[in-house]
């Protein structure tokens, strides 16, 4: 069996959190209408009592899509882990780049804990879910044939893996408008889809940056390496957020109950790592550089501010408008409509840049999984 669908959840590590994690602060991205369903999968979810084995088509579809994000998850995590993070039997083969640590640390002196547990969590997720998928007799998620990306060959990495990631960290373009999306008080995409929420960092959402440095010769310039931990910092949280989202999105197309318990309860430690990062990433010191090998400029702002847009200090979610505007607000996850929802997700992390230089078939894979997950309809 591959190590992709293989239960080996590894035994959780004794590393205390700050007790903020304990708040229930809440993230989402913006999702897409979904694309044109396959009409096979269409036809298929149609059928109530329609089994993939010992579980429903549609929830397997569901969970299926849920284990690709999390395998994708998982992969950046490590690449994470091995430069900035713990390095550990629980999470192994790297040997972490002290002047990328130091930087990181910068921001958030347990930077590196904090890391090691996202990665950890992430891996014990798509394990689980399929192992899950195959102990129903169902397919698992299994993306091992799409690991050819090239990833950072600088000091800390696994040499074992150069050459052999699924997702790439040095072009992204980050959309940091969760970041007042959760402060306003006005406006919930599910209800207000066409209101443009400001970018916390602008110029991350134009050009295209790392969050890892690429080689060695990134670590020379003390500024461009803190801008690229800032990067990072603001990825860590724009990524989480989407988990927030989509497991609440799909746990309402779930039919079987043993489904939509696995759906919200991995959902909410989606939530705690979100919450983790956001409070983490108002942290990251004002600063300007520019890339020395692409010439792209980012600026990172002081959010320190009284602006209750940006201030970095309100880091819960405000009472928004839910359901109706008739209502009144309520302190929610947004947004949580389920149209779409999965090749919304999927688009979201296309246009943030984590999948350039992918091959077509992992496209057309993604594609599929996200057009199933989307067709998943709720059973008598």
């Amino acid at each position: 069996m591959s190590p992709e669908v293989a239960n080996l959840s590894p035994a959780r590590r004794k590393v205390p959190r700050r007790t903020f994690l304990c708040r229930m602060g809440l993230g989402a991205i913006a999702l897409a209408p979904g694309a044109a369903l396959f009409s096979s999968a269409s036809n298929a979810f149609g059928e109530e009592d329609a089994i993939e084995s010992g579980i429903r088509v549609g929830d397997a579809a569901l969970l299926r899509f849920a284990a690709a994000l999390e395998l994708l998850e998982a992969d950046f995590w490590i690449q994470y882990n091995e430069l900035g993070g713990v390095q550990d039997s629980e999470v192994p083969g790297g040997s972490g780049n002290p002047d990328y640590t130091e930087a990181l640390e910068i921001i958030e002196d347990e930077m590196g804990d904090y890391i090691h547990d996202n990665t950890d969590d992430e891996i014990t997720h798509h394990r689980f879910l399929n192992a899950y998928l195959v102990s129903k007799g169902a397919a698992p998620a299994n993306l091992g044939r799409f690991r050819t990306l090239m990833g950072s060959t600088a000091t800390g990495v696994n040499p074992n893996r150069v050459g052999k990631r699924l997702t790439n960290l040095t072009q992204l373009t980050l959309d940091t408008s969760w970041w007042t999306r959760y402060r306003d008080d006005a406006h919930n995409p599910d209800l207000n889809p066409n209101h443009v929420f400001p970018q916390a960092v602008p110029s991350l959402h134009t050009g295209q940056h790392t969050a890892i440095p690429r080689t060695d010769a990134d670590t020379s310039n003390p500024n461009f390496l803190q801008a690229i931990a800032n990067t990072a910092a603001f990825h860590f949280p724009t990524i989480e957020q989407g988990g927030n989202s989509l497991y609440p999105s799909m746990a309402q197309r779930a039919t079987s109950v043993e489904v939509l318990r696995i759906l919200i309860s991995i959902g909410p430690t989606e939530t705690m790592h979100f919450q983790t990062w956001a409070d983490v990433a108002g942290n990251a010191p004002p600063l300007s550089a520019v890339d020395p090998v692409t010439g792209v400029r980012v600026t990172f702002p002081n959010l320190e501010v009284e602006n209750e847009l940006f201030d970095k200090a309100l880091i819960m979610p405000e009472p928004c408008p839910f359901l109706s505007q008739n209502l009144p607000p309520c302190s929610i996850i947004r947004p949580t409509k389920t149209q779409g929802v999965a090749m919304g997700a999927l688009k979201f992390l296309t246009d943030m840049g984590l999948f350039i230089g992918q091959s077509p078939a992992f496209f057309s894979y993604m594609r599929q999984l996200a057009q199933e997950a989307d067709a998943a309809r709720r059973g008598g």
